[in-house]
């Protein structure tokens, strides 16, 4: 039985999810349909590559992962489906895999499928799902698209390490308010060698000097910094958002400084 998530800003309130759904149901009713999340921001391309970037080898291989997100194509931006790391990927070449996939992925092309109307506003359910049902009755890629060699590349600010600082920014923030930056445990350890510490933020307004194992390492309402299950540091307060109260946004510098 094929799985399909889906991955999309096209929110909870309208009919546009259900369209999505009852499309694949019709093709292949017998298939698993998974809703990775619908609340990204339009048109945030690092949300989306973030969320799936961090639970899609979770799926088993073989997954068809739809990614809705400024979805819409030109000259510029086609349609692609790949596979990747065992998995397959259907969405818009608008430099979202470049922020999901650390290597290229294995298989890549350009979508060549005929919608059923002349209306282009809607390619998530038009053209992303019917791809994604052709792969889930078996079809190959290349039936679908014809191959392409390189995908859009988006830059993101990667975290940087010099004069005994490490400098990152905060990449994402969760439903709970926690803080991911994107500054890695390896990147961490390795530069800091053991060395004390103060991780700095809001203009060094607040600091913390010890990664704990657990948001329950500290009392309720402090502060708190963590290794997450993403792999890099993530700064959060115990039994409340972090966000709010520090007044961390999306992209905003976090420093951390060593000293013997």
């Amino acid at each position: 039985m094929a799985i399909i998530t889906l991955t999309t800003d096209l929110g909870l309130v309208d009919n546009y999810v259900a369209s999505v759904k009852g499309a694949i149901l019709k093709e292949v009713p017998e298939t698993t349909i998974v809703d990775i999340t619908h609340e990204i921001p339009s048109f945030d391309l690092q949300k989306s590559a973030f969320v799936l970037r961090n639970c899609y080898q979770d799926f088993p291989e073989g997954t068809i992962h739809i990614i809705g997100v400024n979805s819409e194509s030109d000259v510029d931006i086609p349609h692609v489906a790949l596979l990747a790391n065992g998995h397959y990927f259907i969405g818009a070449d608008n430099g979202v895999f470049s922020l999901i996939f650390d290597n290229p992925p294995e298989k890549v092309v350009e979508l060549t499928i005929s919608q059923d109307t002349d209306r282009i506003t809607f390619p998530t359910k038009d053209v992303f799902v019917k791809a994604a049902c052709h792969i889930a009755r078996g079809g190959t890629l290349e039936i679908i698209g014809a191959t392409k060699q390189e995908l859009a590349v988006r830059t993101m600010f990667r975290a940087v390490s010099e004069n005994n600082i490490i400098k990152g920014i905060a990449t994402y923030i969760d439903h709970y308010g926690n803080v991911i930056s994107n500054i890695s445990e390896s990147l961490f350890k390795n530069y800091g060698n053991g060395r004390k510490f103060k991780i700095l933020f809001r203009s060094a307004e607040y600091e913390i000097s010890e990664i704990s194992l657990a948001y329950s390492s500290v009392v309720d309402g402090e502060r708190v910094a963590l290794f997450s299950s993403t792999g890099y540091i993530e700064i959060a307060i115990n039994k409340a958002n972090a966000s709010k109260l520090f007044g961390i946004n999306q992209g905003d510098i976090i420093r951390i400084e060593f000293y013997d």
